[in-house]
């Protein structure tokens, strides 16, 4: 299955000092497309909040290959690499790519589900699990260990 992608614009505010996009917009547009994909599996980020869950962050690894300058168009694209047995952890796998089909960066996001209320990482309801279930995977997606 072909992984979830999404069309931006690169404006004045994603730059640096040095006329390319700064390090942390590249990480911004990243999480913006993990909230689409939820949205667009049908778990808005809204409905994830009132049901008393979202999502939260352990690690974030950014490998940068090309710039990127003013005005240019990208393409962020988002699929599972892993999942714990149980669900409740997960690894996503998000490219960048250039409108000249270069890759500009990867993005390895590692994360889970939190009870808003416990606030604390729990594993999933069945309706967060049936999301993550028909996310994207990647071709090397592969089962985390506990």
């Amino acid at each position: 299955m072909e992984p979830y992608k999404q069309h931006f614009q690169v404006i004045w505010a994603d730059l640096d000092p040095n006329a390319h996009m700064r390090h942390t917009a590249y990480n911004d547009y990243a999480a913006q497309v993990r909230v689409g994909l939820f949205d667009e599996l049908g778990l808005p980020l809204k409905d994830l909040v009132a049901s008393g869950y979202g999502p939260v962050l352990f690690h974030e690894d950014t490998t940068f290959k090309r710039e990127v300058f003013m005005n240019e168009h990208i393409t962020v694209d988002c699929a599972a690499l892993s999942f714990r047995k149980d669900l409740k952890v997960w690894k996503f796998r998000q490219q960048i790519w250039k409108a000249d089909e270069s890759l500009a960066c990867t993005v390895i996001a590692t994360g889970a589900f939190m009870s808003l209320k416990e606030r604390k990482v729990v594993v999933p309801p069945q309706q967060i699990i049936d999301m993550l279930e028909r996310i994207p995977k990647t071709g090397d997606f592969h089962w985390l260990e506990k």
